[in-house]
C-alpha cells in the first residue's frame, strides 16, 4: 500500500529554498513490487521521494539513488517529470542524503529503474492529481474534466489554465490519493520518457564545477594516506614513525585497529598518516616504517591457483540443475566439444579512486562521500562509533558525485576509515587513495574457471550439455566457511541455461578464497558469459556453421524459459519472471538483427574476422559483436556493435552511452585486464601495469536499440557480458586461435 502525506521538513524547504506557500508532497512506496500486506510490518522498507513545488512553479525533485556516470539522476526525476506532467525547464534535481525513508538506496545491480519503474511512476502521478483536485475545487467542476500539462493545469472546456504554482499551496492541503487507483500515462503519451534530455549535471562537470569526494575542502581538515596490509587478513607488529612525523605538515601517525577475518566491508586496518596537505601525507607515509604479521594468506599464488581451478571443473561438482541424464550417455567424440575457460582476477579501476570526509563530534558525524549504497555506509559509521540502531540519525551522510564506481564504492571501508580517524584526531579527516592503494587493496572480481562440454546433434543443434564453474564467493566476505556462489550468484548467466535441451547437468565446486571479492560491473556474467559465448562459437565451428545459426538452434522455439524446472532456485535478478520472461523469442530477434546490422558473415580479408555473442542479464537482452584484424601477432580491433533490447528506455542518449562504456569496459578486461598475486600481495600498482582501454584501441562503436513497451530491464551492466567473448571470437576467426584464458595480452600483442 502507497502511503502519501504532505510533510514540511526544515532542512529539506531550506536545501530547496522553498516556501512556506509551496507544495512539498511526501511519497512513501513499497520497496518492491511485490504486492505489499496491508500490515505495515510486512513493509520492511519504503521509497520517499520529494515533490516540491514553488509558487513560481518551479519544481524541485529529489533523487535517491547515486550518480557515478551512468545518468541515474537525470532519469528518475525524468520518470517523476513524466507522470507529474513537468515542464522539464522546471525543474531542478537535488541528491538525497541516506535515509531509511527512501528504502533501498543501493545503486547497484542494474536495479534502479528496472525495479522501481512503476513506483516511481506513481510518485509523479499522485502529485499531479492532487494538483488537478486543487484546480477542479476552484473551478468547481468535476476532476475529470481537468488536465495537467506542461506546468499547468487546463480547464478542458473552456482551455483555463493555472500554472502549478499557484496551485501549489491549494495542493498542499489536500489528502492524497489512493496511488493503486491514480491513473498512469500510456506509454503512446510519454513526452520526457524516451526523449534524451539534458543531463542534470552535465554543464558543472564540463565546467569543472561539479563536486566529487576528492574535491570536499573544509576548515582545520587533515588529509590522511594510509598503508594497509599488502596481505588480507595481516596486521601491524610494530611501526616506527619518527621520520614520518618530521616530515613539514605532518600532524599524526595513527595505527587503524586491527580489524580479524571476515573482513566484510571494513577497513583492512594499518597505519595512517595524517597531514595538513596532501603532499605531506603522501610524503610522510613513504617514511613510515612497518612490521607486518602477512597472515595465512601470505602463499596465495594466482597462477597456481588459475591452473587448480581450471583442473577442478574438469571433475564431476555438485548439482545445480539437472535435466535427463548426461552421464549415461556415451559421446561422440567426432561431434563433441569441451573446453574450459578461465579469467583472472579483475579490478573496477574507476577514474575517481576513493575518498571520504567526515567530522566527528561525540555521538555526531557527518560523512561526505562518493558511495553506491549511503544506508549501508551510514549503518557501518554508526557501528563504528558504538551507536545504537536508533541513533543511526545522529549521522549525516551527504553523497557526492562519483567519478566511476563499477561496484567499488558498494564497499564502505574508506567511508569507515574517514570516521574513524576523525574520531581518533578530534578534526575533520579526509581520507584519499592513491591509485596505488586502490589497485592494491581493492576488492576483485574473482579469479574463475568454466568447464562446458556438449555434443551436436544431428538436426544442427547440440545436447548432453555439462557447464561447470568454480570461483571465490562474495559471500566469503561475510563468512570464511562460505566455498560456493549463493544462488542468486549463480543465476547469473550460469544456471539459467536458456537453450533447447534434453540432458543437462548445470555444476558448482568448492573454491577458498584469499582476497577481498566484489560486485565489479556485471558480476559473474563476466566469466560466465565469456565461457558461454565461446563455447557456443566453438559449437558453430565443429558443426561448421555460422555461429547466429548454432544460437538460434540452441535457443529452439520461441517460448519462455523457466530455469527453476531444472530443479535451480532462479531468482531472476529480483524480478517477477512473468513482467521479465526468459524470452527466447526476444534473444533470437536481437541475434538476427546484430548479425544484420553488423554484417558478421560478410566475407573478409584472409587476417579479419567477426566474433559474436549473446547474453540476458539484469532483466535485459545485449548482444554483441566485434570485428578484428590479427597481423604479425598483433590484435587490431576495427568495429564494435552492440545490440541492446531493455525494455521501455527511459533516456535513449544514456542507453546508448552505458552500451560504449560496456564495449570499453569490455575491452579493458578481454585485452588487458589481469590482477595477478604472488605471496598474497597484488602485483600490480597503477596503469601501467593494469592498463584500461587507450583511445588509439578504440575503434567505431555503434549501438543499436530496439524499441520496446515491455517492462524495463536493467543497462549498467548487461552491455558487458557479451562484449568480451564477441572479441576473443572474432580473434578466433582471425587467427584461428582460441583464447580461452583471458586475458588476450597473454597470446597477442593489444
Amino acid at each position: 500500500m502507497q502511503n502519501i502525506e504532505n510533510v514540511s521538513r526544515r532542512g529539506f524547504l531550506k536545501a530547496v529554498g522553498v516556501t512556506s506557500g509551496s507544495f512539498v508532497l511526501g511519497v512513501s512506496l513499497p520497496l518492491s513490487m511485490a504486492k505489499a500486506s496491508s500490515n505495515s510490518k510486512d513493509v520492511s522498507h519504503a521509497l520517499n521521494f520529494f515533490v516540491s513545488i514553488a509558487n513560481d512553479s518551479k519544481v524541485t525533485l529529489v533523487c535517491h539513488r547515486s550518480e557515478m556516470g551512468q545518468g541515474i539522476r537525470t532519469s528518475v526525476p525524468q520518470i517523476i517529470a513524466e507522470e507529474l506532467e513537468a515542464d522539464w525547464q522546471q525543474v531542478s534535481v537535488i541528491q538525497a542524503k541516506a535515509d531509511s525513508k527512501y528504502g533501498s538506496q543501493g545503486t547497484a545491480g542494474s536495479a534502479s529503474i528496472r525495479n522501481h519503474f512503476t513506483t516511481i511512476r506513481q510518485i509523479g502521478a499522485v502529485a499531479r492529481e492532487m494538483l488537478e483536485q486543487a484546480a477542479a475545487n476552484i473551478w468547481k467542476v468535476p476532476l475529470n474534466e481537468v488536465n495537467a500539462k506542461n506546468n499547468f493545469v487546463i480547464h478542458n472546456k473552456t482551455q483555463q489554465k493555472i500554472s502549478f504554482g499557484e496551485l501549489a499551496s491549494h495542493a498542499a492541503k489536500l489528502t492524497p490519493p489512493d496511488s493503486k487507483k491514480v491513473a498512469l500515462k500510456n506509454s503512446a503519451d510519454f513526452t520526457l520518457i524516451g526523449t534524451d534530455v539534458k543531463q542534470v549535471d552535465l554543464a558543472n562537470i564540463v565546467a569543472g564545477k561539479a563536486q566529487y569526494a576528492q574535491d570536499i575542502q573544509l576548515p582545520n581538515m587533515l588529509i590522511a594516506t594510509i598503508v594497509r596490509p599488502p596481505v588480507v587478513g595481516g596486521k601491524v607488529l610494530s611501526f616506527d614513525a619518527k621520520a614520518a612525523l618530521k616530515v613539514k605538515g605532518v600532524v599524526d601517525v595513527i595505527a587503524l585497529k586491527p580489524r580479524p577475518l571476515p573482513v566484510t566491508t571494513n577497513p583492512l586496518s594499518g597505519v595512517a598518516v595524517l597531514a595538513e596537505n596532501t603532499w605531506a601525507a603522501l610524503e610522510g607515509r613513504k617514511k613510515l616504517e612497518i612490521e607486518w604479521d602477512l597472515g595465512e594468506k601470505q602463499s596465495h599464488d594466482s597462477k597456481k591457483f588459475t591452473k587448480k581451478l581450471a583442473k577442478q571443473v574438469n571433475q564431476r561438482g555438485e548439482n545445480v540443475a539437472t535435466k535427463g541424464d548426461v552421464y549415461a550417455h556415451q559421446y561422440d567424440d567426432e561431434n563433441t566439444v569441451e573446453a574450459t575457460y578461465t579469467v583472472p582476477y579483475i579490478h573496477h579501476a574507476p577514474m575517481e579512486t576513493p575518498a571520504a570526509t567526515a567530522i566527528v563530534t561525540g555521538k555526531k558525524c557527518i560523512i561526505w562521500a562518493g558511495t553506491q549504497n549511503p544506508q549501508w555506509a551510514k549503518s557501518k559509521a554508526a557501528q563504528e562509533l558504538g551507536l545504537a540502531k536508533e541513533e543511526q540519525d545522529n549521522i549525516e551522510l551527504n553523497v557526492t558525485l562519483m567519478g566511476g564506481a563499477f561496484g567499488r564504492k558498494s564497499k564502505s571501508d574508506f567511508i569507515v576509515e574517514a570516521v574513524e580517524l576523525a574520531k581518533a584526531s578530534n578534526r575533520p579527516v579526509k581520507v584519499i587513495w592513491s591509485r596505488e592503494d586502490d589497485i592494491q587493496h581493492g576488492y576483485y572480481h574473482s579469479v574463475s574457471a568454466n568447464y562446458c562440454k556438449a555434443e551436436l546433434t544431428p538436426n544442427g543443434s547440440a545436447d548432453h550439455w555439462i557447464s561447470r564453474n568454480a570461483y571465490p564467493p562474495i559471500g566469503w566476505l561475510w563468512n570464511t566457511e562460505q566455498k560456493t556462489p549463493a544462488d542468486s550468484q549463480l543465476a547469473l548467466g550460469f544456471g539459467d541455461l536458456p537453450f533447447e535441451l534434453n540432458n543437462l547437468s548445470i555444476e558448482k565446486h568448492q573454491v577458498d578464497s584469499f582476497v577481498r571479492p566484489g560486485w565489479v560491473r556485471s558480476v559473474a556474467c563476466i566469466n560466465n558469459g565469456f565461457a558461454l559465448g565461446s563455447f557456443v562459437d566453438e559449437l558453430a565451428v565443429k558443426a561448421d556453421v555460422p555461429t547466429r545459426k548454432m544460437w538460434l538452434k540452441l535457443l529452439g522455439e520461441d517460448r519462455h524459459v523457466d530455469p527453476s524446472a531444472n530443479g535451480f532456485k532462479y531468482s531472476n535478478y529480483n524480478l517477477d519472471l512473468s513482467q521479465h520472461p526468459v524470452d527466447t523469442k526476444r534473444m533470437k530477434s536481437l541475434i538476427n538483427l546484430i548479425s544484420d546490422k553488423a554484417q558478421v558473415e560478410q566475407k573478409l580479408p584472409i587476417s579479419q574476422g567477426w566474433g559474436i555473442s549473446f547474453l540476458r542479464s539484469f532483466g535485459s537482452f545485449v548482444a554483441a559483436a566485434t570485428k578484428v584484424e590479427v597481423v604479425n601477432n598483433k590484435v587490431n580491433v576495427l568495429e564494435m556493435h552492440t545490440a541492446v533490447d531493455c525494455g521501455i528506455v527511459v533516456t535513449p542518449d544514456r542507453v546508448k552511452a552505458q552500451m560504449e562504456g560496456a564495449m570499453i569496459f569490455g575491452l579493458s578486461i578481454a585485452l588487458m585486464g589481469e590482477i595477478s598475486v604472488e605471496n598474497g600481495q597484488v602485483q600490480q600498482t597503477n596503469f601501467h601495469d593494469y592498463p584500461v582501454t587507450r583511445m588509439n584501441q578504440v575503434p567505431e562503436l555503434h549501438v543499436h536499440l530496439v524499441e520496446s513497451d515491455a517492462p524495463p530491464g536493467g543497462i549498467g551492466e548487461p552491455g558487458v557480458p557479451p562484449v568480451i567473448p564477441s572479441i576473443t571470437n572474432a580473434i578466433y576467426h582471425a587467427s584461428k586461435t582460441r583464447i580461452r584464458d583471458l586475458p588476450v595480452n597473454k597470446v597477442f600483442t593489444v
